[in-house]
């Protein structure tokens, strides 16, 4: 494996490749790797000819500076893991590297859809995302991205951005991948005590049964989020939002809007964890 820690090495590499007419599949990720990540490496190997990674802990998209700093950074495991996959390249860059000037940038100007939900309690959080995506996006010039939808709304905004802007690549959104229990897999699940991790799968738990009661007929929305924040409440948790919500836009679902996502963020202890269920209904008419 590659690794690079300039543009320029990395730029080098890239027009070498495609002078071989090698088609590149890009997975961009800010470390700490786990089975989630390695899932998306592994799916990219099927779609291109070269795989390119990216670990860089970007902090234009953390609102507060003890956050930046606490995240978690395991470079040598993630590295050994990056290997184990046979990625080809790794792009390891500084802050200086992508951000010359960090105190004056210029930055991508998200759509409205990124002031709601995540982007209401992480003011600047996605306009963060969309820049540092952008960049990365312009210097690894991939055929192919693929992420997780774990982070819907960074999925569904990056999909704009991309469209918006004419980035001439394909966005593969790949499921959440889960521990047996059903919580979904995040780097920030480091940060859960022994007790908390036992106590973390709830989360999917409710915003699954959720799913289940709309399937089953239910379509009082406001209601089934009530419910579920409370059972949270009483579980330990601190809830941010649990919403129901349209897939494509994600505003407030109509009562013939059929693909519909559950999104919720919750506080457990020190660690924020977030998750979501995309799911179809089928509206019969009986008439």
């Amino acid at each position: 494996m590659k690794i690079c820690t300039s543009k320029q090495a990395l730029r080098t590499q890239i027009k070498h490749w495609q002078s071989q007419h090698k088609t590149i599949a890009f997975v961009p990720t800010m470390g700490n790797l786990h089975a989630g990540h390695i899932a998306l490496v592994e799916h990219a190997k099927t779609l291109a000819d070269k795989i390119v990674v990216s670990i860089f802990v970007n902090p234009t998209q953390f609102d507060k500076a003890e956050d930046l700093q606490a995240y978690p950074r395991t470079m040598q495991a993630d590295q050994q893991k990056l290997e184990a996959v046979q990625t080809d390249l790794l792009f390891l860059p500084s802050v200086e590297v992508m951000y010359p000037s960090l105190t004056d940038v210029c930055t991508v100007q998200v759509p409205a859809s990124a002031n709601i939900l995540e982007g209401a309690s992480r003011k600047g959080h996605f306009a963060g995302v969309a820049t540092v995506v952008a960049k990365l996006f312009n210097l690894v010039q991939p055929n192919i991205a693929v992420f997780g939808q774990k982070d819907f709304q960074q999925l569904m905004i990056v999909r704009q951005m991309v469209a918006d802007l004419d980035f001439d690549i394909d966005i593969i959104g790949l499921p959440t991948v889960r521990e047996a229990d059903g919580l979904a897999m995040s780097s920030r699940n480091a940060y859960l005590s022994e007790d908390e991790r036992v106590k973390a799968s709830g989360l999917f738990r409710e915003i699954d049964k959720i799913r289940q009661l709309i399937e089953w007929g239910r379509s009082d929305y406001l209601n089934l989020q009530n419910e579920a924040m409370r059972n949270l409440e009483k579980q330990g948790f601190v809830p941010d939002y649990i919403e129901v919500r349209r897939q494509q836009d994600l505003q407030i679902p109509n009562s013939d809007d059929g693909e519909l996502v559950i999104l919720a963020a919750v506080w457990l202890g020190k660690a924020r964890l977030i998750d979501n269920i995309a799911f179809e209904i089928n509206h019969f008419d009986y008439s």
